[in-house]
């Protein structure tokens, strides 16, 4: 028997649903509160205290509300318009076969057509959180970077790729446009006034003070994200984990996120979403949300 407060903050997947009703964080805390029942529900919509139910029983969900079942024999109760999908870095110059075989990334397009439709469907809104440089922004890179999406001293950040793709990851260039169908689908969403493109120059979307996407969260009341792309262990897990050190609820699209990083970079990022960082569901769950 390991020692009982042995990785307090690890295998959340793995627990035994609370035996009762329980509630972490306060009205004091900018981040708010969460309530956890013996039933596997955790409710992250702030909408009602344990101390406020006079039955010590879950509320029914409202319309305002909607649960998304995740992995560990859990729900996870979130406010619909306080709720985004952060899809991340589904551009061309990771996934376009002319330019990278990243074939555990392309099998995400699927899913994530199949996600899409209906969160838009349940009131959730669609962040396509992209990388897409100004001029200005390539004298502010730092070198760490440059010289990783530099390939043998040549080529790197804003320098013409073949094929007419393209200064690479500069905005508005075809390289940085999302693959295939998704590009079709983000112009439907935008169209529809549900979906939104998100310029990032980091790894992290959330890198920095005041970036564009945490600009967009707080501006629009923002407070729980499921997260999706590519690479997981890379933008994704950047962008997740500085979300979760801020305080927003966090959960991860299993079968919407890879990475083309050897065995153990995906497994890594889902074991810690879901153990640690916040909760696990895939596209099946969420097609299937009313």
């Amino acid at each position: 028997m390991p020692p009982v407060h042995d990785t307090p903050i690890l295998g959340m997947t793995s627990r035994p649903r609370v035996p009762v009703p329980t509630e972490y964080g306060t009205d004091a805390t900018p981040q708010g509160f969460w309530t956890e029942w013996p039933s596997g529900l955790v409710d992250v919509s702030r909408t009602s205290h344990i101390s406020e139910n006079a039955a010590a029983k879950p509320p029914p969900p409202t319309s305002a509300l909607l649960d998304i079942p995740v992995n560990g024999d859990r729900t996870v109760r979130v406010k619909r318009d306080a709720t985004a999908m952060v899809i991340i870095d589904m551009q061309n110059f990771f996934l376009h076969p002319e330019l990278r075989d990243h074939p555990t990334g392309l099998k995400c397009v699927d899913p994530l057509l199949q996600a899409v439709p209906a969160l838009r469907d349940a009131g959730i809104k669609i962040l396509w959180v992209n990388w897409g440089l100004t001029d200005h922004e390539l004298k502010t890179i730092p070198p760490s970077l440059v010289r990783g999406f530099t390939k043998n001293g040549r080529g790197g950040f804003g320098s013409e790729l073949p094929g007419g793709f393209g200064r690479l990851l500069m905005r508005d260039a075809k390289n940085s446009e999302l693959y295939g169908p998704l590009q079709a689908e983000w112009l439907k969403g935008k169209q529809a006034g549900t979906d939104f493109w998100i310029h990032k120059n980091r790894m992290s979307g959330l890198w920095g003070y005041q970036s564009a996407l945490d600009l967009f969260l707080q501006e629009n009341g923002m407070t729980t994200l499921l997260f999706a792309g590519v690479n997981a262990d890379q933008c994704v897990a950047g962008t997740l984990i500085d979300a979760y050190y801020r305080g927003y609820d966090c959960l991860l699209v299993e079968d919407g996120t890879a990475t083309s990083s050897p065995t153990g970079g995906l497994e890594n990022v889902v074991h810690n979403a879901g153990n640690s960082y916040g909760f696990v569901t895939d596209s099946a769950r969420l097609a299937a949300l009313k």
